[in-house]
């Protein structure tokens, strides 16, 4: 009897250090939080890409997370090294772009649903953009679209490398 009653007083410890410390992963995240606090969304302007961007709305929406919208500027090949600040200003027109049509969209569904969101944009390689973004931001979610690309079903697209790297969960839209 006296082996249940110290396990039983050692429990009654436990649960009165638990009523006063916070818990706290070996991370530095606090356990038991509720939901999402940001959900990351891959826009290049694709179709598959906007309709990620949508349901990466919703699930913002519904969890009352941030929508992080992120455009990464590619960087292209050698050949079109020469073009320079043509390339570097074209790829800022699309980001330009992409963030009125977000606007836009928010304006037409401000009457609907509501949701907080962020535009970011940087130059690189999508999958280290995003990567890189997701890891800044603390994100609990990326959320892309599938590649409308023959080549990467042979070399690997981004999401399917997001995916492998398995450091946040991935939904790939279609």
């Amino acid at each position: 009897m006296s082996n249940e009653s110290d396990a039983a007083d050692a429990g009654a410890v436990d649960r009165e250090r638990e009523r006063h410390e916070p818990a706290v992963a070996p991370s530095g995240f606090e356990l038991g939080t509720d939901g999402p606090k940001v959900i990351l969304a891959g826009l290049d302007g694709s179709d598959s890409s906007w309709r990620a961007t949508a349901y990466a709305a919703g699930l913002a929406r519904r969890q009352g997370a941030l929508l992080a919208v992120a455009y990464i500027q590619p960087i292209l090949g050698a050949a079109t090294a020469l073009a320079g600040a043509a390339v570097e200003e074209t790829t800022q027109e699309i980001a330009d772009e992409l963030l009125a049509a977000l606007r836009e969209a928010e304006h037409r569904m401000r009457e609907v649903w509501r949701v907080r969101w962020r535009f970011l944009t940087m130059r690189g390689d999508p999958y280290t953009g995003l990567a890189k973004l997701a890891d800044e931001l603390r994100a609990d979610a990326v959320v892309v679209g599938v590649s409308e690309k023959a080549g990467h079903k042979v070399i690997g697209s981004v999401a399917v490398r997001l995916v492998k790297a398995g450091r946040w969960p991935v939904t790939v839209v279609p």
